[in-house]
């Protein structure tokens, strides 16, 4: 076993395999630096033609790459390409070629081989950093501890999380004062409190944190905060937050109420009159379908502030194309509306379990209201006065989205709801799907919000599965 310097810089050279394992893998070395030999490009290269999975996930990480090289300059590259990340220290990413690579004179001149001279070549001139491959592969690693190369296997399995490609909406400060008090503290901050047609604004003056942004949720805690408000203005020296209506007990939507700060927020958000576009990102079980569903019924059927309700998703094919299944349009997109209908079995039960979905008026009064579309029915409508869900937003291209929330006439409220750990198209990833681009473009638009919800309140098997797998 070869020991490291814990002081040193770390450069993680990747085996081809640990990327095919795991196209992600880019992203998941924190502040340190990773490496990819020219040889591992070849890989890929050799690997990207056919319909195979393996081909698939090859054009993937191809895309990947191409995204990070396509915004920077050749100095830049030499110098070494940031990693973007969300949150902490991000990492480079540095290409290893060399054109007299001389490989070992015992060993036969393959891929592999390679890899492991290239490894070597990089530690001889590196004597400041430490130098570690990490592959999948137990035969290379065997060599590399024979050579006295620090080699690991890659053990980093988990799914790439949204907070990974975008940001998270919230800023949850780990304070226990009354009325935020040792949170206006812990920013160093003067605070002005007033009160503006039934609305509390906290006016803030002093060195705001770079990390704000308009619309975004600052807290004091992820459960039983005291202090939950939204930022509505923003500068450098000043800032201006709006408290929060609470959604936990006595106040509901559609009977529907939060049970931490960042559902409390996502309430908030589509229930705001102010707030045109909202984007909600979080694991499977979170609840974005349920609270953006009872969001909508509540200003649809009671508050009749919209006339309609639209909901769409990406129908992503796994045998017949949509075109070609009978029916109506309604019925053609009913394969992919489970959520749809799971969710809105689950809103209409009453206090003794028992669900009125599957009767026929509710249906009937239900259906006059809710309108299931394909998105690529779409294009060339302009939708007035209509709560528009678009599910499964990781799915469509920024062009696509795009092309959705340019159907927004005069008092129209669009939700986007996702999760790019989860994206079902080969093409697309979570750099580059439309719900990432659309979270980011909106960042600082007032009338938009963005939130990554963080418990899964499906059940306790889908919380073990979303941790342990």
């Amino acid at each position: 076993m070869v020991r490291l310097d814990k002081k040193a810089t770390r450069l993680y050279v990747l085996d081809t395999n640990v990327l095919i394992h795991d196209p992600a893998a880019l992203y998941h070395f924190d502040e340190h630096d990773v490496v990819i030999p020219m040889t591992v490009l070849e890989e890929l290269d050799k690997h990207k033609n056919g319909i195979r999975e393996i081909a698939r996930t090859a054009r993937q990480i191809s895309r990947t790459l191409s995204d990070l090289t396509s915004q920077v300059t050749f100095d830049e590259i030499q110098k070494g390409i940031p990693i973007p990340r969300i949150s902490g220290e991000s990492g480079r990413l540095h290409f290893l070629c060399y054109n007299d690579l001389k490989p070992f004179d015992s060993l036969d001149d393959s891929p592999d081989n390679r890899i492991l001279a290239e490894t070597c070549r990089l530690r001889d001139e590196r004597p400041d950093a430490s130098v570690i491959l990490i592959t999948k592969d137990i035969n290379l690693r065997v060599k590399a501890a024979a050579l006295k190369v620090p080699v690991e296997d890659y053990l980093n399995d988990r799914a790439f999380s949204d907070s990974d490609a975008m940001i998270e909406g919230a800023q949850v400060y780990a304070t226990a004062g009354q009325d935020g008090a040792s949170l206006w503290e812990a920013l160093n901050v003067d605070v002005n409190v007033e009160r503006v047609d039934h609305h509390t604004f906290y006016q803030l003056s002093g060195n705001m944190p770079r990390h704000w942004h308009v619309g975004m949720l600052v807290s004091d805690s992820e459960n039983g905060a005291e202090f939950e408000a939204i930022v509505r203005e923003l500068s450098p020296s000043s800032a201006r937050l709006q408290l929060l209506t609470n959604y936990r007990h006595h106040a509901g939507v559609w009977g529907v109420h939060a049970h931490d700060s960042r559902q409390n927020f996502t309430l908030n958000l589509l229930m705001d009159p102010d707030i045109d576009l909202v984007t909600i990102a979080g694991n499977a079980g979170t609840g974005k379908t349920f609270m953006t569903l009872a969001a909508a019924f509540q200003q649809t059927l009671d508050a009749k502030l919209f006339e309609r309700i639209v909901f769409t998703r990406a129908p992503i094919p796994m045998g017949e194309d949509i075109g070609f299944l009978p029916g109506t349009e309604e019925e053609k997109m009913s394969p992919w509306m489970g959520a749809f209908h799971d969710n809105m079995d689950n809103l209409l039960r009453n206090e003794e379990g028992e669900s009125s979905w599957d009767n026929g008026a509710t249906r009937q009064l239900i259906g006059s209201r809710v309108q299931i579309r394909a998105p690529s029915f779409m294009r060339g409508r302009t939708l007035n006065d209509t709560f528009l869900i678009i599910d499964e937003a990781q799915n469509f291209t920024p062009k696509q989205l795009k092309s959705l929330v340019t159907r927004a006439g005069r008092n129209t409220k669009i939700v986007c709801l996702g999760n790019v750990g989860q994206i079902d198209t080969p093409y697309l990833t979570a750099n580059t799907c439309g719900m990432a681009a659309v979270v980011e473009r909106f960042r600082d638009w007032p009338h938009a919000g963005h939130i990554t919800l963080k418990s899964v309140e499906r059940s306790r098997l889908a919380l073990a599965a979303e941790e342990l797998l």
